[in-house]
């Protein structure tokens, strides 16, 4: 094992093949990330910030679920103290948290943007890394369009609710003077959020209004998804994503349906029989929506969300309270598959798992649907939110290769809300090269470094733009 200093040019690379696969095949390629939360408003009015606590601590539920832990009260997280006292107490933070991946994510940006790698942050060095962050935030080059360009970004799809008026996306397609591709992705989950029947219904009364379809039943309401749908494709929409706790592919009935529809609208709440029916026709509706109109379909399986009511009622969702499910997965995912399946309406599809223990499940899962009509047509999606670290993606690979084909793997996604997140993009890839370098030193895959140079380009960028048909260059 090579021995180097912390986040030098060979962090995570601990063979001499692996060193040589990323700085020959990785480090220079460019980035197609077709998940993440990025906002099409801020990247339209090309958006800048004044200091670091703006641009990493905003809205980072990352950083603020470590801030309580290590006894940072809230108003340091979501309250309303100053950017600086903020920023402070992160910079207190961080030194606690070695083996945790914020510990490297945090340095890999002051290094990859800032150019802060001579110093780590911690209590002793915040003041002068607040200063150094502030200056180097005032130049031209770092708002919202030049962090993108200088991560060599080229397509970027974010997440968006069928409600969306996309008026951004359209704004950014007609500005030839900014080169990133920005793509809507169609994010349904509201249409899906049955558990409140009164901000369920004012949903859809938004949806009716947006579709001009008058919402009146369950066939009226498939009929707004399904306009929204087609505007989503007018706005070059190709892909879709669904946030489930698990699957939903639940027998049911046309007059089951309508019925469960009907009460919704009435305002009254479903029992768990009928919100599964209504949950597996909604699936089942929009899957068959992608396939005919040849979108990819991405789930994400496994969050439990706002574990806490308290925190939920203060400072509102995705600040920091969801973590783990463990509900059954394996059962209804095949069912729904194959629903769709039978009827000759499956989609290329991405599965992404939250709870490492499914695994298993997700690799093995995709040869049950695989059929022959596109390489790799069903994915074992890239290692999730708290996947997303170095164990999470290494496991994730190791099932996806020893029971699916590694060659085909569409690669990594931000999932993120941060344009600093692309280093992760860099993170995957020393963490992929240290993997086949490490086979390669040890005589389990040939010592090919221009074959295996290759697999490392394809998985880093080739096979999402083959997979999703995007007008890009290869690179090679």
């Amino acid at each position: 094992m090579l021995r180097q200093p912390f986040l030098d040019q060979d962090f995570l690379l601990e063979t001499s093949q692996a060193v040589h696969l990323y700085h020959e095949y990785a480090e220079n390629l460019p980035i197609v990330d077709y998940h993440c939360h990025l906002s099409p408003e801020e990247i339209a009015a090309d958006k800048r910030w004044e200091n670091l606590t703006q641009i990493w601590l905003y809205g980072d539920h990352y950083k603020w679920r470590a801030m309580r832990t290590a006894g940072v009260a809230e108003e340091y997280c979501t309250g309303s103290v100053s950017d600086w006292e903020k920023f402070e107490k992160w910079a207190a933070v961080l030194p606690m948290l070695l083996r945790n991946p914020l510990y490297h994510w945090t340095h890999l940006e002051l290094r990859r943007y800032f150019g802060i790698g001579d110093l780590l942050l911690g209590p002793d060095t915040a003041r002068q890394i607040w200063e150094r962050g502030r200056e180097k935030l005032a130049e031209a080059g770092m708002s919202c369009r030049g962090l993108l360009r200088s991560s060599r970004v080229r397509l970027l799809c974010t997440t968006d609710d069928p409600t969306d008026t996309l008026e951004h996306h359209a704004a950014l397609r007609a500005d030839s003077a900014f080169d990133v591709q920005v793509l809507p992705a169609w994010r349904p989950d509201r249409g899906m959020a049955v558990e409140d029947p009164a901000a369920f219904n004012a949903w859809v009364d938004l949806l009716g209004e947006r579709a001009d379809v008058d919402v009146s039943d369950f066939g009226s309401y498939v009929d707004a998804l399904r306009r929204r749908h087609d505007f989503f494709q007018e706005q070059g929409c190709c892909l879709s994503d669904h946030g489930l706790e698990t699957a939903y592919a639940d027998d049911y009935t046309e007059p089951e349906v309508r019925a469960a529809f009907a009460k919704l609208r009435s305002g009254r709440a479903l029992n768990e029989e009928e919100k599964g029916k209504f949950l597996s026709a909604m699936l089942y509706e929009f899957g068959v929506m992608d396939y005919e109109k040849s979108w990819v379909q991405q789930y994400h399986f496994g969050a439990m969300r706002d574990n806490n009511t308290r925190r939920l009622r203060a400072v509102g969702p995705n600040t920091g309270f969801d973590s783990v499910g463990d509900r059954p997965v394996a059962a209804p995912l095949s069912r729904m598959l194959d629903r769709l399946d039978r009827a000759g309406k499956l989609t290329r599809t991405i599965l992404y798992n939250l709870n490492p223990r499914d695994n298993a499940v997700m690799a093995s899962m995709l040869g049950n649907f695989q059929d022959g009509s596109v390489p790799g047509k069903m994915q074992y999606g890239a290692a999730w939110w708290v996947l997303d670290q170095k164990d999470g993606m290494e496991r994730q690979m190791e099932a996806l290769s020893q029971m699916g084909v590694l060659r085909l793997f569409v690669g990594m996604v931000t999932d993120s809300r941060s344009f600093l997140s692309y280093t992760r993009h860099e993170y995957f890839r020393r963490i992929l090269c240290n993997l086949l370098g490490r086979d390669m030193a040890q005589g389990l895959i040939p010592d090919d470094p221009d074959w295996v140079g290759e697999v490392v380009r394809d998985l880093s960028y080739n096979n999402a733009v083959r997979y999703f048909g995007l007008d890009l260059p290869p690179a090679g």
